[in-house]
């Protein structure tokens, strides 16, 4: 597996990647209400990431359309904004985001409620979706594994009785999109690759409020749960340190 370890100087590109990123999520967070489509939403971020000067992850990917992913309630990620797609009141919206910043990416995603009227059940799933995820970085440093990140998300996400899903994780990040390695989001604590200073991950806990599985639909990208349920999916990017987790997109 060859992991590509960062120099400071390229940390620095990446936070500055992720700051962007990070201005964009919350810029579409704002607008994210009912009666508003997840075109309106793709539209806000196009222009303000060429305003600061950055260029989408997304669009182009593989053939993706967009600059953002915009997942709406079962869907869990990779969904296409459309004009067809409005929001309503109690909905949840997933976005995920990426940019380029001299050649180096950051990575992030939120999930967002429509509206002031969603489901208590809902809403403890997009509150422990993001709680797992800051178990995850909780543990990283140099010398702890990859089953360490896995573990805490999982034992955050189990406990309340939701499931992880398994069939999409978390990925290195550097001067490509995808990187090794891979950093799934369940395991066991002491198993698998272990970390050291100079690598950067995307942790992105993706959780359903129902079972794991998972399917894509017909237009190739949009994942959903197999039995409908409700979906959330928070992302940082990070970077090993000498002294631990450094989040590239807060």
């Amino acid at each position: 597996m060859a992991v590509v370890l960062k120099s400071s100087l390229e940390i620095e590109k990446m936070r500055r990647a992720g700051k962007v990123v990070r201005e964009v999520l919350e810029l579409v967070r704002s607008q994210v209400k009912p009666g508003a489509t997840t075109l309106d939403l793709e539209k806000v971020a196009e222009a303000r990431i060429t305003e600061l000067g950055a260029k989408p992850a997304f669009k182009g990917y593989h053939g993706f359309p967009c600059v953002l992913c915009t997942s709406i309630n079962n869907e869990v990620v990779h969904g296409i904004p459309s004009k067809k797609r409005v929001l309503k009141e109690g909905d949840i919206v997933s976005v995920d985001c990426g940019a380029i910043v001299d050649g180096y990416y950051g990575d992030a995603a939120i999930t967002v409620p429509v509206g002031e009227k969603i489901a208590p059940d809902t809403a403890r799933l997009l509150e422990v979706t993001e709680k797992s995820l800051h178990a995850g970085i909780s543990v990283v440093k140099p010398g702890a594994t990859l089953g360490d990140i896995g573990s805490a998300v999982q034992k955050v996400v189990e406990a309340e009785g939701f499931s992880v899903v398994r069939d999409f994780v978390g990925h290195g990040i550097g001067s490509h999109m995808h990187e090794d390695p891979q950093v799934p989001n369940f395991g066991e604590a002491g198993s698998g690759m272990r970390l050291r200073a100079g690598m950067v991950i995307a942790i992105e806990p993706m959780v359903n409020a129902g079972k794991p599985d998972v399917r894509v639909l017909r237009d190739g990208w949009t994942a959903v749960t197999g039995d409908g349920s409700m979906s959330a999916h928070f992302e940082h990017t990070v970077a090993v340190t000498d002294t631990g987790a450094k989040v590239l997109t807060e």
